[in-house]
């Protein structure tokens, strides 16, 4: 970022000014810490109008100019004089120093805001950075905020990375203090409400890829599985193949029948969801975890399906010949007749048979649609539709990209297994692919049905076919219908059996006691 590059933001909201400050003051930040995040944040204050001082436990070893001249004229102070200074300060310490740095000087930072931006080394501490500082700095408004940023975005917008900033605090003043300073530097600040989710803030920086190596290695595993039935079809069973097509032609076969098969499981989940719910006569008991796992990876494996067919596409566009694809084309011959031996019969082929035009229509129409719907995964897309436009995208169009991918799979089968009987149908690949992508789209049919339709659709507006088994004067016979062996009921005030009030009841579900909760 160039010294005289100004970053503009967002319109900002009126500014939160602190009780007892003016507005000059409002404007004046504190930033503990000499590290690159800290040089980078105090850059970008500058850029963003505020008034940066900086407190070193060292200030006369430190030379801010060395580093980068945009901050020549940037006021190099001691901590204690920084903090007396500012009404809000950016800790940027690693947390191995709090104690040595904080620990004589909490008196100190009563009633400042104190804006937390480390991370921990790893994802399984109990306690957040943010509340291991506020033990030692109990008087201050601890706030988490701009961890998941890093120095390199922070000073170069043209970096590639979130512009979010996630804020967690227990004074609801101070967060709007941070989101206000967000918004000035051009982030986009996200309420995670009390200073508890700065586990989670803290954790967001620490995970790879979460929610994606199941869907990635249950993937590997389908597509494996189907390479080697495709292997003993046409390597062992019967020599249709040459091994030096295997890095093509081959490998084809496979990306489809996964892709298909993915796009299968991206939407049996919801589909048993209904069915459960009818069993269940309520919304309101929980799906079993494997269950509410795969709900929640749907996102996952229509992406992969989305990435296994686009190679498909373009392995196809690659193949598309009447040397790969013979059964596609209409067949011919060019006879030259013999003067002194037989006539000389030379077989090609010409145009396209309705086999190969049906099943590139349908192709193409069902990537087309797959395309749209992959499109509304992006969050700039996905945030501009409602409720009904998400719904009809997601469901409706799913759907019908199932039927036509079904379609287009029947379409290049059927003829072989009329011709090969049902002995043989029942081994070819196209069938077999096929069998998951019908059952799910069959289970759809029979949710669509109007007498099955409109009893789901009640039950998921709230109606029950029966009394809850949890109510406050009827004990679950099922220790597990919660997962827990204690069930809290709100109870609003009324008195219950167990002469609770104005709070919770906790019904112990293997004894007949209970105890009150406040």
């Amino acid at each position: 970022m160039a010294c005289c590059q100004q970053i503009i933001g967002e319109p900002n909201p009126p500014e939160v000014v602190m009780e007892g400050e003016d507005k000059e003051s409002a404007k004046r930040v504190g930033i503990i810490g000499t590290g690159n995040f800290g040089r980078a944040l105090a850059k970008r204050l500058i850029f963003s109008g505020y008034d940066v001082i900086i407190g070193s436990r060292r200030p006369e070893y430190r030379q801010l100019s060395e580093y980068d001249e945009c901050l020549c004229d940037v006021r190099l102070t001691t901590i204690t004089e920084c903090v007396r200074m500012c009404n809000v300060v950016f800790i940027s310490v690693h947390v191995e120093n709090f104690n040595d740095t904080f620990s004589p000087l909490g008196e100190l930072f009563a009633d400042k805001i104190v804006i937390d931006v480390s991370n921990r080394e790893n994802i399984s501490g109990k306690v957040s950075n943010s509340e291991y500082l506020m033990t030692f700095l109990p008087k201050a408004k601890i706030v988490k905020a701009f961890n998941i940023i890093s120095a390199y975005v922070m000073e170069n917008d043209i970096a590639g990375g979130s512009r979010k900033v996630f804020v967690a605090g227990n004074d609801v003043t101070a967060r709007d203090v941070v989101c206000n300073i967000a918004r000035d530097m051009g982030f986009a600040p996200v309420d995670f409400g009390g200073l508890a989710s700065a586990r989670r803030i803290e954790a967001f920086v620490l995970r790879l890829f979460p929610g994606w190596k199941v869907p990635i290695f249950f993937t590997f595993a389908i597509f494996n599985l189907w390479c080697l039935y495709i292997t003993y079809i046409y390597f062992i069973d019967r020599t249709a193949y040459r091994w030096d097509q295997i890095f093509v032609k081959v490998l084809n076969k496979p990306l489809c029948m996964t892709a298909i098969t993915l796009m299968a499981l991206t939407y049996m989940p919801g589909c048993i969801a209904g069915f459960l719910q009818m069993v269940y006569g309520t919304k309101n008991k929980r799906f079993p975890k494997w269950m509410d796992y795969w709900l929640k990876s749907r996102k996952q494996l229509g992406i992969i399906c989305f990435i296994l067919v686009f190679a498909h596409v373009l392995i196809s566009i690659l193949l598309m010949s009447s040397t790969y694809y013979s059964s596609w084309f209409q067949s011919t011959a060019i006879t030259i007749p013999g003067n002194l031996t037989t006539d000389l019969h030379l077989p090609m082929k010409t145009w396209m048979i309705w086999k190969g035009e049906a099943a590139c229509l349908v192709g193409i129409i069902a990537f087309i649609f797959l395309c749209l719907l992959a499109t509304t995964t992006l969050p700039s897309v996905g945030d501009s539709l409602n409720w009904r436009e998400w719904r009809f995208v997601q469901s409706t169009l799913g759907y019908t990209v199932l039927f036509l991918s079904i379609c287009h799979v029947m379409i290049m089968g059927v003829p072989g297994w009329v011709k090969n009987g049902f002995p043989k149908t029942f081994g070819s690949i196209t069938f077999l692919c096929l069998i998951l992508p019908v059952t799910v789209f069959i289970m759809k049919l029979i949710l669509l049905l109007p007498c099955v339709n409109k009893y789901v659709s009640k039950i998921r507006k709230g109606w029950e076919r029966n009394n809850h088994p949890c109510l406050p004067h009827s004990r679950c016979k099922d220790s597990k219908c919660f997962g827990d062996e204690y069930v809290a009921l709100k109870l609003g005030g009324i008195r219950n059996e167990c002469g609770c009030s104005e709070g919770s009841m906790s019904t112990n579900l293997r004894t007949p006691t209970c105890d009150c909760v406040v």
